[in-house]
């Protein structure tokens, strides 16, 4: 599983989902990512996030 706004790979046991009103699911690998997201922060603009290569 991925985090939905990061990108990192989630450990099993751990993270946290977030399941909207219309069904649709979002994985966070941290109260970070999740916060982030939930202000609606784009990743590609947030600078702590890795670079895809």
């Amino acid at each position: 599983m991925k985090c939905s706004f990061c990108d990192e790979e989630i450990l099993p046991g751990t993270g946290k989902i977030y399941v909207k009103s219309n069904g649709r699911i979002y994985f966070f690998c941290s109260s970070k990512c999740e916060r982030n997201f939930m202000l609606g922060r784009n990743p590609r603009k947030v600078k702590w996030i890795k670079k895809k290569k």
